[in-house]
């Protein structure tokens, strides 16, 4: 049985993938702590400046976040194609997404 906190790659996935998984994670751990803040915050009546700032903040952190995950795909995606496994729509496909 594996251990699901082992860190190994996926089949198909490199070490750079799992350490970009593992970065992914924190971010999006840190975010749910700040938006948990936020909502305290609200919660409690704090002062507006105080709640747009932290909003911004956490809004910051999750575009580059979503930057991330991107670059991860396409780098996913140009492995694939190196391997003549993967096809070029799916680039295009994450970049309009992106531009969302």
């Amino acid at each position: 049985m594996k251990n699901i906190m082992e860190k190994t790659a996926a089949p198909g996935h490199s070490e750079a993938a799992l350490a970009n998984k593992g970065k992914i994670l924190n971010r999006l751990r840190r975010l749910e702590g700040q938006v948990r803040g936020l909502q305290k915050m609200v919660e409690e009546e704090r002062d507006c400046r105080e709640i747009l700032t932290l909003s911004v903040s956490i809004k910051s952190a999750l575009d580059a976040t979503s930057d991330l995950i991107l670059e991860c795909y396409l780098e996913d995606c140009q492995r694939a194609m190196a391997k003549g496994g993967a096809n070029p729509k799916s680039i295009v496909e994450a970049v309009k997404l992106a531009r969302r």
